[in-house]
């Protein structure tokens, strides 16, 4: 969770795995949109000698939709390359590294950041109509290992953010993991600690133990002027304008054919096929079956009609009332009724199409009627002075699911929502369970997290952690 290790195949593959996407108005810089692309569930920090890295022969995208029809109009790609510069030695580094050009740092990784434009000429061929190199031979940071190896972390990493043309700004590199979650109790059929006295297995109520505490994610974020990413270049101002809302997502692909050679080595080949994908928080974790899993990963946001009748009968809503009996008798009724009196109208436009027009005052982000899974965000909604880690369940707009922070608590928001708090907004007949708006797993960030870009905070070093 979000999306760590959620799918059979994926879960063997972490330098492809995308963990998190997260996409929101830059409030340093409001005319600017901050996205970020997570990587590489758990990672240990104390990994050496081989330490996390990305993949050489992965391509890394974050893609964007500006017109509504979940394909990507405007792409950012990342590739990278390793070098080893001391083949003579089996350590990472010989001494401290003090600098990005430190010789003493052995195995070191650079990137380019290609821009790419692409056009659609009819529902199955897109057309690329732009490529644009916007940096090459870029740093990425060492890992960090400890007070002897990297004793001035965050100079080394300030100086891996690196300006880009046009305005935006780039990082790629080890960060701590944002993402907050009670993973070892919620895999424990369903237990929220703070309520584990209601369970139908009961243990005495506590506070969450954060599963991904102490744990790092190698992280690409970059800064980007809301007009390279919307429709025609458009100002964004008009909250109800169309043209407003971007939809987000990220993936991870690989070449068809991998070959291995006697010497140890690989070299892959062919055309690229996406082997992960990520657009909002815990759909493939908790909403598609595992039986399905894995195609969902291969498939193109587009083609996610398929999975539309899992938004409208969510396999949680159905466990709720059975794992806390008698906690939620609204919802356990409106699971007798037949199937389109049932449906989640509401869930399909938070997670599946964004929130129409006239569903909550003053607020949309719909991006048309096709189910597909995007973060979507609009653009004409400034940061929050006062932001909620509830986002809109806490009245804030500017927060998930409009878009995603770092700091947005995501997991208390969709349990909230799939146990019902959001259904009287399209069944004003419904009355949500007052259990539902309290749903929790009990757990924060322990890591506070930057007040600027990359906003991530710095990684956990091998040296010096503690997990929960």
């Amino acid at each position: 969770m979000s999306s760590h290790r959620e799918a059979p195949e994926i879960s063997k593959d972490p330098v492809a795995d995308n963990t998190d996407v997260y996409a929101f108005v830059d409030p340093v810089d409001p005319t600017k949109v901050t996205l970020i692309a997570n990587y590489i569930p758990f990672e240990e920090p104390a990994g050496g000698p081989n330490f996390f890295q990305f993949g050489d022969d992965v391509l890394y995208e974050i893609k964007i939709d500006n017109d509504g029809d979940a394909r990507a109009d405007v792409v950012y790609q990342f590739r990278f390359k390793t070098t080893i510069t001391n083949p003579s030695t089996f350590l990472y580094n010989t001494g401290p590294i003090t600098a990005l050009d430190s010789p003493s740092w052995n195995l070191r990784q650079t990137y380019s950041v290609t821009r790419v434009l692409v056009g659609h000429n009819d529902e199955n061929d897109d057309d690329e109509r732009e490529r644009r190199v916007l940096g090459a031979d870029l740093a990425s940071p060492p890992v960090r290992i400890g007070p002897r190896s990297t004793p001035d972390y965050p100079t080394l990493a300030d100086a891996a953010i690196h300006p880009l043309p046009n305005g935006v700004k780039v990082f790629a590199g080890q960060r701590d993991e944002g993402f907050f979650v009670d993973v070892g109790s919620i895999f424990d059929l369903g237990a929220l600690r703070p309520f584990g006295n209601l369970h139908l297995l009961p243990l005495p109520a506590m506070d969450g133990k954060d599963g991904t505490k102490g744990f790092n994610v190698h992280t690409i974020a970059l800064q980007v002027p809301k007009t390279e990413l919307t429709r025609g270049n458009s100002v964004p101002l008009n909250v109800m304008d169309p043209r407003s809302v971007i939809g987000v997502w990220a993936t991870a692909s690989r070449q068809r054919g991998k070959m291995h050679g006697d010497d140890g080595g690989s070299s892959s080949a062919g055309s690229w096929v996406q082997v992960s994908r990520l657009g909002n928080p815990l759909i493939n974790e908790v909403i598609i079956p595992m039986s399905k899993k894995d195609g969902w990963n291969g498939r193109e946001p587009r083609r996610d009609a398929d999975f539309s009748a899992y938004y409208r009968d969510p396999e949680l809503q159905n466990l709720l009332p059975v794992l806390y009996p008698g906690v939620f008798p609204n919802l356990a009724a409106l699971l007798t009724q037949p199937a389109a009196m049932r449906s989640r109208d509401d869930l399909v436009a938070i997670l599946g199409t964004g929130i129409p027009t006239g569903v909550i005052s003053g607020f949309q982000n719909f991006s048309g009627p096709r189910v597909a899974d995007m973060l979507r965000l609009n653009l004409a909604i400034p940061p929050a002075s006062t932001p909620s880690a509830f986002g809109l369940l806490g009245g804030d707009t500017a927060g998930f699911p409009n878009g995603r922070r770092v700091a947005d608590n995501v997991v208390a928001i969709e349990l909230r929502a799939v146990a019902g708090v959001t259904l009287p907004l399209v069944r004003p007949s419904f009355t949500a369970d007052g259990a539902a708006a309290l749903l929790t797993d009990g757990t924060a960030n322990e890591q506070p997290y930057l007040s600027a870009f990359p906003y991530l905070a710095h990684p956990h070093e091998g040296y010096e952690h503690s997990h929960d």
